[in-house]
């Protein structure tokens, strides 16, 4: 009774009864400052690196049909590579957020659980056995290999009752992915492709090509539409599947979509560059505070959070050691192992 005079008198005297709280920031100025981080740092990647441009050159090499050395190495070498390195961050960070959400586990990563491993294994026969291979069959065989490292560590983890724990996915997914790995390498070794396998396996954007660009984003693109419009769906799913099937939502083939957009991204992210683990551990985790849980928001942000990663590791792996380039998979592993361990200690809880 003492509660509602108070709150009268409150109101008789224009005084507030309750607290200011702050009113949740619109997802619309979120997006924005993402795209205005984007591509802030899409201009620092075009900018740096062993030849050193200015701001007007990377203006020119876009906006303009001028033509000089700097604009053509700008045009032809550095653009597609950023280009790449904005898709397949993109792709790898809304896989481990669709992937996170469906197994309902945050330690989840198409890196750390065979899916880009079953990719790279795929990638290393069909350079042994085809080696004409276009870029579109490459491709092809990258989604192969990576359903096929799914299907493995998925079900090693649901043998025993009570599969698809947090801990047991993980270790199928690094004892998997230590054993597709090896094969790579003996393929490399025995086929004396190991130059070639090596590079793939650690993950660069050197030497990519327009060519290759234009085969690859359209399904980078088409996996990422399906994300976000299956992200209701995967809202669901990922706070209880008993909920989602009470709400008459079709979970098995839910799952199986969701999966098979995992299979794309990721291996057409393996198709491009090669196998890069943790962004798309990282990047989800460190979007959710902003985002929350609610995937329709996840998704999008996760792309360009993903992709904004990405090319500020591809600047820092061209401009660390300069002339030479360090690989870029060691540059994302210093700062995702940490990651990594971090969210193990904190018991698998997701940053919110």
């Amino acid at each position: 009774m003492n509660r509602y005079l108070f709150s009268f008198r409150n109101y008789t005297t224009n005084t507030p009864s309750i607290p200011h709280q702050k009113q949740p920031i619109p997802f619309v100025i979120k997006f924005t400052l993402g795209l205005v981080l984007l591509v802030v740092a899409f201009t620092i990647s075009m900018m740096f690196g062993a030849a050193e441009t200015t701001i007007k050159d990377v203006w020119l090499a876009l906006f303009s049909e001028k033509s000089n050395s700097t604009i053509t190495l700008l045009r032809e070498i550095r653009l597609p590579r950023e280009i790449a390195a904005i898709f397949v961050g993109a792709a790898l960070a809304v896989a481990g957020a669709v992937m996170q959400g469906v197994s309902r586990n945050p330690l989840a990563d198409p890196g750390l659980l065979g899916v880009t491993a079953g990719a790279n294994t795929a990638l290393a026969v069909s350079l042994a056995f085809f080696p004409t291979n276009s870029t579109f069959m490459i491709m092809l065989s990258c989604f192969v290999g990576a359903a096929f490292g799914t299907l493995l560590v998925f079900g090693i983890a649901s043998m025993r009752k009570g599969g698809f724990s947090p801990l047991r996915i993980v270790l199928a997914g690094a004892a998997i992915s230590a054993f597709l790995f090896a094969i790579s390498d003996w393929i490399g070794l025995y086929f004396k492709l190991s130059k070639n396998v090596s590079m793939w396996t650690a993950g660069g954007l050197i030497g990519t090509t327009w060519v290759q660009l234009q085969v690859i984003i359209p399904f980078i693109l088409l996996g990422i539409l399906f994300a976000i419009f299956y992200a209701r769906q995967l809202t669901v799913l990922s706070l209880s599947e008993e909920v989602a099937i009470g709400l008459g939502q079709k979970t098995t083939q839910t799952k199986i979509i969701l999966f098979t957009v995992i299979i794309i991204l990721a291996g057409a992210a393996v198709a491009l560059i090669g196998n890069l683990a943790y962004i798309g551990l990282m990047v989800p985790h460190m979007i959710r505070p902003f985002a929350g849980t609610d995937y329709r928001f996840i998704i999008p942000l996760s792309a360009i959070g993903g992709a904004s990663f990405l090319l500020i590791a591809d600047t820092l792996a061209r401009v660390i050691s300069a002339p030479y380039e360090t690989p870029i998979a060691a540059i994302v592993a210093v700062a995702g192992l940490p990651f990594f361990l971090l969210i193990v200690k904190k018991g698998g809880v997701n940053f919110s």
